[in-house]
């Protein structure tokens, strides 16, 4: 019988590896959305039964789950040095010459690469196997993060077949970046979220590699692109072409945009050609990477002390554009935070034509003295959103306005507040606020939470307008309202019945991504899936005290005060009981983890510092599993404090004057059960497993059968 699921789960992984590639680097689906998910998720199950037979990279890795407390380092076999760059066209031609030198003459090519702006990575394969993933670092030693590069879905955990002879061993550097379109959602939704704005996709890349839970960083849908290949001894291969070929036929993504060229000419060129063109690729880029074609040459070049001869970074110069400021428009989002955007005269940037630009809130516009008919300078940050950058105080003009920030809402007439150590200031009558309301149901039926067919964030936003919906519970009104709906233009019958059908099939989405759609302040999606597993129904949630819900993993004490008002409020429980009617899912199906012991029943920790053996999640977990419960703060009542590394002298302070006892994580660790390997395996099955779903892919992650463009180019 073993044999036979150990076969299974070889075959299950096989084959949904297949299909990944098929889908990410042939953009072919092969299998729908339902069968892809029911093929991962019967691997899931067989790895939870029988994990002496799962694979170090199943597919089910795809979905993260493991939680990092800190990044081990691992020094590079080979230096990861940097590029010398230049601006200068004039540069590239002196280069040309000095390889050339070096090479006494020798007939020399080129391959010319765009230069994607994200994080260097090295990963190593080992019979075929992704073992490794490392930043760059300092180019000596990086950090290991190993288990969140296999969250990256382009990226083969295991290499096909075909093609050139893998060797036994070989490392493969890349870049890993975040596609500008999930760069442009994830800070749209930050800003709907009051939350500073991530500043280019390449700050967000590099943040996201560095993210503890590998959960969140499947959930950011990174990329890859290799661009080198290296092994140990003379290379397989004689040119860096023929190793782009090898690793593209051995399932590696690699972009196509490369081109050889056999003179400096054509380098240039190539240079010029993707000067404008790069502006339509859905990945940001700065230059260009020019390197000697033959690796023997390459040997000849050699490097200096802190880059190769034979190879050089082309960086296109920031493009700025001069322009005149007409007009500033105040925008209100989902939370009530009044965001200003700047009104221009059309100015060509970047490959676009510009009329708009953020200028984020008060502080920027009082630093930069801005005024209604300024000449503006304007840049695009991480090229993507055009933002003022500074004004030509010499071109003032002397009936320049200077911008006053309102002091009301510009849409209902509302004071506005400014909260302590915030930039925006607020409107903060969220219930009679007309843009608040309307962006609140938009939130409700977007992707990420209700995903509601036929009806989309304009469709909903027409309905309010019309005055056919409210708010989230009065979207469950609609059925009734369809012959009115038939008459609207753009609608008919089978609009109404896609809608209606979408409608009916939105009362089974799981409860987390309902609590994410109900649009609390501060609870984005990995706030909602911990608050629904941690309660496991609205009524359990909405009973607790914000010190209760700061115990919660990856709830802090503004989260918690949030979610505390929000349904202290009559109008939101109220809400939530006209959508319990409405048959929509407020609580998780399927049984909640029962406790292994009761070993620490009764009893109350405070977890605080850092812990050398388990993240604070872990031993969170354990506690919890063994009868325990969790508190955010010190009282008389409390059992123990918790204390690691760098804990503040403030609770060990509090927790003396009230004789609370002190423990380490040994102490704590030894008052467990002494099976305590089988509750160690009970967490890791915790962890591992979805506790939100019966599918093993969050909805807004991209799956074979979806449809959606698997390739970048």
């Amino acid at each position: 019988m073993t044999t036979d699921i150990q076969q299974q789960i070889t075959a299950l992984t096989e084959r949904l590896h297949h299909l990944n590639h098929q889908y990410y680097q042939r953009d072919i689906s092969e299998v729908s959305d339902q069968e892809f998910d029911q093929m991962l998720a019967e691997l899931a199950r067989l790895e939870r039964e029988y994990p002496q037979f799962a694979h170090p990279n199943s597919p089910t890795q795809r979905v993260g789950g493991t939680i990092t407390k800190q990044f081990p380092t691992a020094e590079h076999r080979y230096p990861m040095l940097s590029l010398g760059n230049t601006y200068s066209e004039a540069d590239l031609r002196e280069f040309d010459e000095r390889v050339r030198r070096g090479l006494e003459g020798a007939e020399v090519q080129y391959v010319c690469e765009l230069k994607f702006d994200g994080v260097a990575m090295s990963l190593t394969y080992q019979d075929g196997q992704l073992t490794q993933g490392v930043t760059r670092g300092d180019g000596t030693r990086g950090d290991v993060v190993t288990s969140n590069v296999r969250t990256i879905r382009t990226l083969p955990l295991h290499l096909r077949a075909g093609g050139p002879t893998q060797p036994p061993e070989f490392e493969v550097r890349g870049e890993v970046f975040m596609p500008l379109p999930v760069f442009a959602e994830l800070n749209a939704e930050r800003e709907a979220n009051g939350e500073a704005l991530l500043a280019n996709p390449r700050n967000a890349a590099s943040g996201t590699l560095k993210l503890q839970d590998s959960a969140q960083v499947a959930a950011r849908k990174l990329r890859f692109f290799a661009y080198s290949f290296l092994m140990p001894g003379r290379n397989q291969f004689p040119t860096h072409s023929a190793s782009l070929e090898a690793l593209s036929a051995w399932g590696l993504p690699v972009s196509d945009t490369w081109r050889m060229c056999g003179t400096i000419d054509e380098v240039l060129d190539f240079v010029h050609e993707w000067d404008k063109k790069r502006f339509t690729l859905p990945v940001a880029t700065d230059g260009i990477v020019i390197k000697v074609n033959d690796f023997r040459q390459q040997e000849v070049l050699g490097f200096t002390a802190k880059s190769p001869r034979w190879a050089i970074a082309y960086k296109y110069p920031a493009e700025a554009a001069r322009t005149r400021l007409r007009e500033v428009q105040y925008n209100v989002g989902r939370t009530g935070a009044v965001t200003p955007v700047a009104h221009l005269d059309p100015v060509p940037l970047a490959g676009t034509v510009v009329k708009r630009a953020s200028v984020h809130n008060a502080n920027q516009i009082a630093a930069l003295d801005l005024r209604l008919g300024d000449l503006v300078f304007v840049e695009k940050g991480g090229e993507i959103i055009p933002k003022i950058t500074g004004v030509d105080l010499v071109a003032r003009p002397a009936e320049a306005v200077p911008i006053v920030y309102p002091t009301d809402c510009p849409a209902c007439g509302t004071p506005l507040i400014r909260p302590a150590g915030e930039a925006h200031y607020r409107c903060p009558n969220e219930r009679g606020c007309p843009p608040q309301r309307k962006a609140k149901l938009e939130h409700f039926v977007s992707r990420k939470a209700m995903n509601i067919d036929g009806l989309g964030a304009e469709t909903v936003g027409r309905f309010f307008d019309l005055r056919l919906v409210s708010d989230a519970a009065s979207l469950y009104d609609l059925p009734a309202k369809a012959p009115e709906l038939e008459q609207l233009e753009r609608m008919g019958e089978k609009s109404v019945q896609r809608l209606l059908t979408g409608l009916e099939q939105s009362k089974q989405v799981p409860f987390d991504r309902v609590l994410f759609g109900l649009g609390i302040r501060y609870v984005g999606e990995t706030v909602a899936e911990k608050l629904a597993a941690h309660y496991r129904t609205i009524d359990a949630l909405a009973a607790a005290s914000a010190t209760e819900l700061a115990a919660v993993p990856e709830v802090g004490g503004v989260i918690a005060e949030s979610v505390a008002a929000w349904f202290q409020e009559p109008e939101n429980q109220q809400l939530i009981e006209r959508l319990r009617t409405a048959g929509v899912q407020l609580a998780l199906t399927g049984e909640a983890p029962q406790p292994q012991s009761d070993r620490l029943a009764g009893l109350t920790f405070v977890l605080s510092g850092v812990f050398e053996q388990h993240s604070r999640e872990e031993l969170q977990h354990l506690i919890q599993q063994n009868g325990g419960k969790i508190t955010g703060s010190i009282s008389k009542k409390l059992s123990y404090l918790v204390a690691g590394d760098k804990m503040g002298p403030a609770k060990r302070e509090k927790a003396t004057e009230l004789n609370v006892p002190i423990i380490s994580e040994t102490e704590l660790l030894a008052m467990l059960p002494t099976d305590f390997d089988a509750t160690e395996a009970v967490l890791d099955q915790m962890l591992d497993t979805p506790t939100t779903s019966p599918t093993l892919l969050p909805p807004t992650t991209e799956a074979p059968g979806s449809g959606q463009q698997g390739s970048l180019f």
